[in-house]
């Protein structure tokens, strides 16, 4: 058996930091072409008529929510992927960070959906997110929903953290270890 330690607020903060940004550019992206498919499918069809309806400010509401369910729609699919696929987003990649259940255990791509809806919990006056911090397994509202936990892919003592099986291993026991009080990691 392998033993890793929980991630903590600030590590977690950070990753989620880069994946926002990955987002962000896919969004723009997405933006960007979607627009310009729209601008010039309108003006080949009736120039004249395409732009008299872009200053209509009541055609901007309806395009403001189609953005922000792009918008919304992006970033459950990046989650719920990475998450599912091998419980690393490219964040958590770079600061050696992974989602497992209480367990140990992978999660599956329903738990990885779950987790990720239940950011909605969490985002509450961010007092979710903030719950990291103070929790003794670092887990968010959206953690205990799903029933995940992150933690550092670094293999350490057993002085606090979560018993995950290997791969070659066949033991499938795990062990939770209480973790000393003020670590923040």
């Amino acid at each position: 058996m392998t033993f890793y330690r929980y991630a903590g607020f600030w590590r977690r903060l950070i990753a989620f930091t880069i994946d926002g940004t990955i987002i962000f550019f896919i969004f723009v992206i997405l933006f960007a072409i979607a627009t310009l498919a729209y601008f010039f499918g309108a003006v080949s069809v009736n120039g004249e008529k395409f732009l008299v309806e872009l200053a209509d400010p009541s055609r901007v509401s309806p395009a403001m929510i189609l953005l922000w369910l792009l918008y919304l729609f992006i970033n459950i699919a990046y989650f719920t992927y990475f998450h599912g696929a091998t419980g690393r987003t490219p964040g958590k990649m770079l600061l050696n960070l992974q989602v497992v259940s209480a367990d140990g255990s992978p999660i599956s791509f329903g738990t990885a959906f779950l987790r990720t809806a239940s950011y909605f919990v969490s985002n509450i006056f961010y007092l979710g997110f903030i719950w990291v911090a103070f929790d003794k397994r670092k887990q968010g509202w959206h953690d205990k929903i799903a029933g995940t936990v992150v933690i550092i892919k670094e293999k350490v003592d057993q002085s606090s953290g979560i018993s995950v099986p290997d791969d070659s291993s066949s033991e499938t026991t795990v062990q939770t270890v209480k973790p000393p009080e003020n670590n923040d990691n």
